[in-house]
């Protein structure tokens, strides 16, 4: 365990992805993050009805625990952000995550005590060079050769702010938009406008297979863990509710 100037304990984590999709002089280079325990100063934050409202109060939460210096969470790719997630809950209230969990055949609700510990890393795939954050990945329909790249919380925010502007104009364009985010070049073309046209006009089954190249070489923690029910393991998601980082007060 190491310590702030300010004494607050931290632990230092690891991070799915190693380290290997940040540039080399980032400090997150070394696959590790120095987070500190959270206080009655993050509690704050996290009831903050002004910070939910906008839809930060995460962020703020995670950028007061990083004591790694330089490091935000918007640096962070989501993988590794939803690792740190995990283990600042841990840190803060315990590995015992109480929720409802639904059963997939019957839809019936039930409550159940996941252990957060046993989550493990994602194995990322080996033969993929991670070092420009740079995927090149030709699309099975149209057979256009393209580049993406993983997300990071920077790119969330803007991500999140083109939806909510959208659907005010009474519009979906969630994928759309996510697809304009995660493509970087189309056949060798990066300008803004050839992307932006080439993901409103793209063929659903390329959409749908580059969507499922970027979930297969992001690095991440598993969110799913096995559950008996009617006396047979299930593999359910772990359900991120209002009561993962609000637990309930004794």
């Amino acid at each position: 365990m190491s310590e702030k100037e300010n004494k607050f304990p931290s632990e230092i984590i690891d991070l799915p992805s190693k380290g290997l999709a940040y540039p080399e002089d980032s400090p997150l280079r070394s696959g590790k993050l120095e987070i500190k325990y959270m206080t009655a100063r993050e509690e704050d934050i996290l009831t903050s009805q002004n910070l939910i409202k906008k839809g930060v109060v995460i962020d703020r939460l995670l950028n007061s625990l990083i004591a790694t210096k330089g490091v935000t969470s918007k640096m962070l790719i989501l993988g590794d952000k939803n690792a740190i997630m995990i283990a600042a809950r841990i840190l803060a209230y315990g590995p015992e995550y109480n929720c409802e969990v639904i059963d997939p055949d019957t839809g019936e609700k039930f409550k159940h005590t996941f252990n957060l510990t046993e989550c493990p890393f994602k194995k990322i795939p080996e033969d993929i060079d991670y070092s420009q954050n740079r995927f090149e990945f030709e699309l099975p329909a149209s057979k256009v050769r393209i580049e993406f790249k993983l997300l990071t919380g920077e790119d969330e925010q803007k991500i999140d702010a083109e939806i909510k502007s959208s659907k005010k104009m009474g519009t979906s364009t969630e994928i759309t938009t996510r697809l304009r985010h995660i493509i970087t070049s189309v056949d060798g073309k990066s300008d803004f406008g050839v992307i932006n046209n080439f993901a409103s006009n793209m063929l659903s089954r390329d959409s749908i297979a580059l969507r499922q190249e970027v979930f297969r070489i992001s690095p991440d923690i598993e969110l799913k863990q096995e559950v008996e029910i009617g006396g047979e393991l299930v593999t359910v998601d772990i359900p991120l509710t209002t009561e993962f980082f609000w637990p309930t007060a004794i």
